[in-house]
């Protein structure tokens, strides 16, 4: 478990250009999302890549905010292996996934690869605006076409188990912040706690539950019950 893990993702400060790199196998979708996004004063297109090899090769000195990826790309390596290696060479970065299919399954293979967000290409643009802007600060966002895709691969029928078993009351509450999207300062104020004391509990929680990151506490609360899609879906 990284540093970043336990102290919460930093993002885009509030008031700065949240730097955006895009990575799809179209420079014409490439192009269009680099209009679109430079259209709003609050983004900056720091780099464009074709394949996921090339991004990697190029994410330090992008250093992005939000990489936001294309989910099926030809050649050796799709979106989700290129979110995990991206997350573990940078993880200030945060990953949104882009498609042109629900595929609930790779949904949620996205999300366990460390992607915050996950976004149709054919959603109304607001939505991918959304989903880049809270993943910029840490937050997971779902287009809601997503998200009931997602619902519907999280409840099928599964081996029972207990919610939390692992976890102190606490520590459950911190989970289910934490799953909403909160950062831990948003958390510490909802609890009266100190950053440090929660901190220390979001450590614990991915320690105990055996998870990378905090995308991976999100999936974890939704499979068990702790929080229900429609807390995570608005910004």
């Amino acid at each position: 478990m990284s540093e970043d893990d336990a102290s919460g993702p930093a993002g885009a400060a509030d008031g700065e250009r949240i730097k955006v790199a895009l990575v799809d196998d179209h420079a014409v979708v490439r192009r269009g999302l680099r209009t679109f996004l430079e259209s709003y004063a609050d983004f900056t297109i720091v780099g464009e890549a074709s394949s996921g090899e090339e991004a990697l090769r190029q994410l330090d000195r992008w250093l992005p905010d939000v990489l936001a990826l294309d989910l099926l790309m030809p050649g050796g390596m799709d979106g989700i292996e290129t979110a995990r290696q991206a997350r573990a060479l940078s993880p200030h970065t945060q990953v949104v996934m882009l498609t042109s299919a629900t595929d609930d399954e790779r949904a949620l293979a996205a999300l366990r690869a460390g992607a915050i967000g996950y976004v149709r290409k054919d959603a109304d643009p607001q939505t991918l605006l959304d989903v880049i802007r809270a993943a910029a600060r840490g937050r997971t966002l779902l287009d809601a076409s997503v998200a009931a895709a997602l619902l519907q691969e999280l409840t099928r029928p599964k081996a029972r188990e207990r919610p939390g078993d692992a976890l102190t009351e606490r520590e459950q509450e911190v989970l289910r912040q934490l799953a909403r999207g909160h950062t831990n300062h948003e958390i510490a104020e909802a609890l009266v706690v100190s950053d440090e004391t929660v901190k220390t509990h979001v450590g614990n929680i991915l320690s105990k539950l055996q998870l990378a990151h905090r995308t991976q506490a999100v999936i974890y609360a939704l499979k068990r019950g702790l929080i229900s899609l429609d807390e995570i879906e608005e910004p």
